[in-house]
């Protein structure tokens, strides 16, 4: 079993996607953990503000399997094949860790979304605050605390309909 790290963003029916995304990923391995769900404004573009939160999870999937899965989760919940960076989304899934693979490959691990946006790494440092990301020195939680942005960025408290479970 691999302990992934998957990013969950979305700015339409953006609560309904986040809840989806994460039943589907639940099947997908054990040991699932969720972070707060934070909203946040778009970054690079103009366009209502995404949910984000970030899921912790072992897998024995293969990290191939596990992105092609994942693309075919966002494809089957609305998003564009030919969907373009900077732009509203129903769903967007990055893998940010898989265990301690580090590649330049795609997908490139550790994911670079993790040193540059807030909505990233402040929920990943809520579930694994002493983890050290491969090939770095530092702990998620020193990460962030040496995090410098002007993002916005705020926990909300959303209430899933089929579960009432506050997140």
């Amino acid at each position: 079993m691999i302990r992934t790290f998957i990013s969950l963003g979305s700015n339409i029916e953006r609560e309904y996607h986040i809840q989806v995304a994460m039943t589907e990923l639940k099947k997908l391995g054990v040991h699932f953990e969720v972070s707060r769900i934070f909203e946040a404004e778009p970054v690079g573009f103009s366009g209502p503000n995404f949910y984000n939160c970030v899921v912790a999870l072992e897998t024995s999937l293969s990290l191939s399997v596990l992105q092609q899965t994942l693309k075919q989760l966002e494809l089957d919940y609305g998003r564009a094949p030919d969907a373009k960076k900077n732009q509203s989304r129903t769903l967007d899934l990055d893998i940010l860790l898989y265990g301690d693979v580090q590649q330049n490959t795609s997908p490139m691990l550790p994911r670079a979304d993790i040193y540059k946006f807030a909505f990233v790494l402040w929920p990943m440092a809520e579930i694994a605050p002493e983890l050290i990301i491969p090939g770095e020195d530092r702990t998620v939680a020193q990460l962030w605390n040496e995090f410098g942005t002007e993002q916005a960025l705020w926990p909300v408290d959303v209430v899933f309909e089929e579960s009432h479970e506050s997140l």
